[in-house]
């Protein structure tokens, strides 16, 4: 048996016995490794390696920017906010929900903290209101997906390490994309609560009242401006980005809402540390299995395989989308962007797509993969919140998977609407 078979054939086992996946790829690796004449010390230095590159200290820094700006009180000032725009529409509790996902995406850079800080407020309310619990938690587990394409966002700061492509240049290109998801996602929430005629009433828009919110909320709401602003203008890196992002929670915490005490510190901080330690495991283990693919020649395999099929874009990107789709189920998004990468990028690249704009596709298409069981971590967070089953919740989001399906499919086929930007100002051009 090759050492390829023995390394698919040991991860795929050890996925199905439960195993946590960068258990999966660790125990597959060291496996195949013994039947290879590699030495077994590329083992301690592909993992550190792959953890020892300074663009990845932008990931443990903003994940702790979210964990202090929610314990802060700066998640109930955007929602106060959206709130009042979004209640004019039927489902408009809905509706405020995707767009608190998507001003909190623009802080967090993650899915399943999003749908926590969000969902814990939200969830609640559309319940009261008179929403099905199912449903209430298919929205927010929904709008969490955004925490992973609106910039900053963790899986970008990846590929664009793995891909060689300015991730800054990736952040422009996932505004759009961002955007017209979140959007989708609105028209659905109002679409459903229409349908399934939620017993919620429309209020009033009040000019005078939603001004004044936003002015008690000036700080929260100048976050993302901050933050993004600043890597947008050249002021700072994104490295330099997710520092600053630390400070500015707390100085909104401390200075301003004085809500961040030492208890709550000391929480955010171990929050931090234990996302930011399962995010590196993740990272290290799954570039020692890339680093064996690589040296087993899977890349060249797959693009002559892929090739083999069809030389045409269209038909190679749609190969591709159906691909990620079902590797989500099971595989972490993060594992999935380490190892696909190298092995994808030289057939993308041959093809004429910009890495970009490929980064784009592989992004949003594992945004779907926080929504299909048996792996969908924004379901489980949603679940426990809504106190509502797995199989339930799978079922209402539905909708919204259908709704980013064909976001997807306009984005793979109309590059224009996530390289325009970064293109424009003079990024990752192809």
């Amino acid at each position: 048996m090759s050492t390829l078979a023995v390394l698919i054939l040991v991860l795929i086992l050890a996925l199905l016995v439960g195993l946590p996946i960068f258990m999966a790829l660790g125990i597959s690796t060291c496996v195949a490794l013994l039947v290879t004449d590699v030495p077994l010390s590329m083992i301690p230095m592909t993992l550190f390696r792959g953890v020892d590159q300074f663009p990845l200290l932008a990931i443990p820094c903003f994940i702790l920017a979210g964990s202090l700006m929610e314990s802060c009180g700066v998640t109930r000032q955007i929602i106060d906010v959206v709130r009042q725009p979004a209640g004019v529409i039927h489902g408009g509790l809905g509706v405020a929900t995707i767009l608190a996902c998507m001003f909190f995406s623009a802080i967090s850079g993650s899915g399943p903290g999003t749908v926590a800080a969000v969902g814990s407020l939200m969830i609640p309310s559309m319940i009261r209101a008179g929403y099905d619990r199912a449903y209430a938690g298919a929205v927010a587990s929904s709008g969490g997906t955004l925490g992973i394409l609106i910039p900053p966002s963790n899986p970008m700061i990846i590929y664009g390490v793995i891909a060689s492509v300015s991730i800054t240049g990736m952040f422009l290109a996932g505004m759009i994309p961002g955007l017209m998801i979140g959007l989708a996602h609105c028209f659905v929430a109002w679409i459903v609560a229409k349908r399934l005629r939620f017993i919620e009433t429309p209020e009033p828009f009040r000019l005078g009242e939603f001004l004044r919110t936003c002015w008690r909320s000036k700080w929260a709401l100048a976050s993302p401006v901050v933050i993004l602003g600043g890597i947008y203008a050249g002021v700072f890196t994104p490295v330099e980005a997710s520092i600053v992002a630390v400070f500015w929670a707390l100085f909104v915490g401390g200075a301003v809402n004085r809500q961040l005490t030492i208890g709550k510190l000391y929480r955010a901080l171990q929050d931090g540390a234990m996302i930011s330690g399962t995010v590196l495991v993740i990272v290290g283990t799954s570039t020692l299995f890339g680093q064996l693919l690589t040296f087993e020649q899977a890349p060249t395999r797959m693009a002559n395989f892929i090739l083999g099929i069809s030389e045409h874009w269209f038909v190679v990107l749609l190969l591709l989308i159906a691909v990620f789709y079902v590797l989500g189920m099971f595989m972490e998004t993060l594992s999935t962007i380490i190892i696909l990468t190298p092995v994808l990028l030289p057939v993308v690249t041959r093809l004429g797509i910009d890495p970009i704009h490929f980064g784009i596709i592989f992004v949003v298409t594992n945004e779907v993969a926080f929504l299909t069981p048996p792996l969908g971590v924004n379901l489980f967070v949603a679940s426990k919140m809504a106190d509502v089953s797995l199989e339930r919740l799978s079922i209402h989001v539905l909708p919204h998977i259908a709704a980013i399906t064909v976001c997807i499919l306009i984005l793979a086929y109309f590059p224009m609407f996530s390289t325009w930007l970064p293109h424009w100002l003079g990024y990752g051009k192809f």
